[in-house]
């Protein structure tokens, strides 16, 4: 069996990169090579701009440096289907999409929607501190 493989929503990304936690240490599992990070070219896209938001008071060195990072240890897929699940909050479908495209295991989220649907597939979506324990 290969290395775990999962797709990392942006408010984990932003959290591990940000902050010590949880979600620093499922981010630096990913940087270790322990697990195999996919995201797409939306995810990245949102992950610039979230960082951009004024109340993270990233400087632009930081942010620069983030993106960089996640481009050197995360495998990039292509999504072509658009998926029509999380209604409340669509942009969350990115994540399903590119989770359902790599064929991972887990999606790492913070987001009540996706949390909320517990399985995609054979996909399981857990917490960063759910992930955590699940693989140890």
């Amino acid at each position: 069996m290969g290395k775990t493989k999962v797709t990392i929503d942006t408010n984990i990304l932003v959290s591990g990169f940000g902050w010590k936690g949880n979600p620093h240490r499922v981010l630096d599992m990913v940087v270790r090579g322990e697990i195999e990070l996919f995201t797409s070219r939306e995810q990245f896209e949102e992950l610039s701009r979230v960082l951009d938001y004024p109340k993270f008071e990233f400087s632009d060195k930081q942010k620069v440096g983030f993106k960089s990072l996640l481009s050197s240890v995360a495998s990039f897929v292509e999504t072509a289907t658009e998926l029509d699940i999380i209604k409340e909050d669509p942009t969350d479908n990115r994540i399903l999409e590119c989770a359902m495209v790599a064929d991972v295991d887990f999606i790492v989220s913070g987001d009540e929607h996706l949390l909320s649907i517990k399985k995609f597939g054979r996909i399981e979506i857990l917490t960063a501190s759910e992930f955590l324990k699940s693989i140890r």
